[in-house]
């Protein structure tokens, strides 16, 4: 139930407002002066609430900037017997979702409320979607490896430094660069991922730059590259190392000038993107072997992070096996399965090529085939054949 309260000073108000809403299947709380109900928002989470404006000792538009400082979230509609535009913008500019004038019409109060209703529940919504995402690209483990890239990560995120990221595939570079532009003062703005391996070399430059309608065969429309989608945000170009000798080249004056063209354009258009790199590559040997531009090399690895393989940090895999284990029996909607010392155990005499990407694929074949717990032989089972560790 949507629970509302009411902050005016006069009682023949608070009375009406409460009774039509609550009427209305809406749960009213109510408050006589500005200081009392500042008190109940920061007590209970409002859904929204009404605000008077003209109130004595503190006034409507200091217990809405008091609150949306508080709880930036709440949504706050201001209602006023002397209003006037200026005082509607003001209130508007100050976070108010609406300002509606005295006497109240009963049809725009039902209207607002509704439309107030739904944006709270965006906005809540929209909260438990980035808990969501922030919990699938958590980086999990308490080893000296992975605790080293973790303070590392967290010193440099809050910069604007450049950063490339190195280590085998699956151990979870892309985990560095969401946590990197997480911390940062660009987590609000777009997090845009390039997969270089996974684009054709003559399709690498429209992909990354855009391009302008007819610049070639198949060029319907413009169309804007992942460069000017990142502007403001952080752009993750995932295996650099793959990314075409032609193409290299023009991401490095976008790097150095902060300016790029579309294909088939002549105009240049100004971003401001950081870049995070990735590759599995050793970078110096592409080098050595002209596959890869030194000079963007440098530009790129302002700051290096190798990440860990799984191998070298096997005293994480009880927790990163707790943690799939909730994960994708949550996304399954089932209650968390039980895991067996044994049976941890015999997943860290496994080795994994596959680093965490493979482990995260074994846990849930583990949380679908076997019925009750997960135990020593069901991992004998299921886990990758010939997978056992001599050691």
């Amino acid at each position: 139930m949507v629970k509302i309260l009411v902050i005016d000073d006069e009682r023949s108000i608070r009375n009406t407002l409460k009774e039509i809403l609550g009427f209305e299947g809406y749960a009213v709380e109510v408050a006589e002066n500005g200081a009392l109900g500042l008190e109940m928002a920061k007590a209970t989470d409002y859904d929204i609430i009404l605000c008077d404006i003209k109130m004595p000792e503190m006034d409507g538009i200091e217990v809405l900037e008091k609150i949306i400082e508080l709880k930036p979230e709440t949504t706050v509609v201001m209602i006023s017997g002397h209003g006037n535009i200026d005082t509607a913008v003001e209130a508007i500019k100050k976070g108010a979702f609406d300002f509606i004038v005295k006497p109240l019409d009963l049809n725009r109060l039902l209207i607002t409320i509704r439309n107030a209703g739904n944006k709270t529940l965006l906005v809540k919504e929209t909260l438990v979607l980035k808990q969501k995402i922030n919990k699938q690209y958590e980086i999990i483990g308490e080893s000296l490896p992975i605790k080293k890239v973790i303070e590392m990560t967290d010193r440099v995120a809050p910069t604007d430094a450049k950063v490339l990221i190195t280590g085998a595939n699956g151990t979870g570079k892309e985990l560095v660069a969401r946590r990197l532009h997480q911390l940062s003062a660009r987590s609000e703005a777009p997090f845009i991922e390039v997969n270089c391996a996974a684009i054709p070399s003559e399709l690498i430059e429209s992909e990354l730059f855009g391009h302008e309608k007819g610049a070639f065969t198949s060029a319907i429309r413009q169309r804007k590259g992942k460069f000017e989608q990142a502007d403001g945000g952080t752009l993750f170009l995932d295996e650099i190392g793959d990314m075409s000798y032609s193409a290299q080249s023009k991401v490095l004056r976008a790097l150095q000038e902060n300016i790029i063209t579309r294909v088939g354009s002549d105009s240049p258009i100004k971003v401001n993107v950081r870049v995070i790199a990735a590759t599995n590559k050793d970078l110096n040997q592409e080098i050595r072997n002209g596959n890869f531009r030194e000079d963007l090399y440098h530009r790129l690895s302002v700051i290096l992070i190798k990440v860990p393989s799984l191998e070298s940090r096997k005293e994480d895999i009880p927790l990163l096996a707790q943690h799939f284990i909730e994960m994708i029996c949550s996304e399954y909607g089932q209650p968390p399965k039980e895991i067996e010392p044994e049976a941890l155990e015999e997943l860290q005499n496994h080795q994994w090529p596959g680093n965490i990407r493979e482990f995260r694929n074994v846990i849930e074949r583990l949380i679908i085939l076997c019925t009750k717990s997960i135990t020593r032989d069901e991992v004998r089972m299921y886990a990758p054949v010939g997978n056992i560790s001599t050691e």
